[in-house]
């Protein structure tokens, strides 16, 4: 059979394809995730009190900001990365900007506040929890995540997987941030940011082996 004869069958019927699929799916298990997450902390710890403090709405406000900031560029690169060839490739400066700008604001407030207070606002109350917490509760985001990869045609398995493992911990601390009361942005830079990245090493450690077609 020459070639010509062999693909003319293969083809015949086949129709323009929605590249919005994808994102569709994404979408979905970005929204999905996040109301379970919320839902989890809501329930399970409580919604946050002290917000009648001075400053306590602006500062949940960064935590929000910082994890929404990590979740929405994890989503927009999954996006890419859930295709054939990866798409184009995620701008690195774009990735790690929500944690130079944290790293950058806990900088400036521990230089503002007295060497004997760096501990505290370091450690805060509750580090242990947080620690424990945000991967934890990263868990079903980012099984969504992968479900949904997993349903497009990912070649670059090992990077996929680290920005469902970003994403999926971006939409646990901005969920976990709703409970959290420790508002120095110190802590945000050490426990929020260094859990999500932690979520993003799981992530690539896990892709290769979920993703494989």
């Amino acid at each position: 059979m020459k070639t010509d004869d062999l693909v003319a069958p293969l083809s015949a019927g086949i129709g323009p394809v929605d590249f919005r699929v994808v994102g569709r799916r994404i979408a979905l298990a970005v929204a999905a995730g996040a109301a379970i997450s919320v839902a989890a902390i809501l329930i399970g710890f409580g919604p946050r009190t002290g917000l009648s403090i001075a400053g306590a709405c602006a500062l949940l406000g960064v935590k929000i900001a910082f994890a929404a900031a990590v979740a929405g560029v994890a989503a927009v690169d999954l996006i890419r990365l859930s295709r054939p060839g990866g798409g184009s490739k995620p701008g690195a400066l774009l990735v790690i900007l929500p944690f130079l700008l944290i790293v950058a604001l806990a900088v400036v407030s521990l230089g503002a506040a007295p060497a004997s207070h760096w501990n505290r606002m370091v450690a805060g109350d509750a580090w242990l929890e947080c620690l424990v917490s945000i991967p934890v509760i990263a868990v079903v985001p980012f099984a969504l995540a992968m479900w949904a990869v997993r349903q497009a045609a990912p070649t670059d398995l090992r990077r996929a997987g680290a920005f469902a493992g970003l994403l999926a911990g971006g939409i646990s601390a901005l969920a976990y941030a709703l409970h959290c009361t420790d508002d120095s942005l110190p802590f945000v830079a050490v426990w929020y940011g260094g859990t999500i990245l932690f979520c993003t090493i799981a992530g690539a450690a896990l892709g290769p082996r979920l993703l494989r077609w």
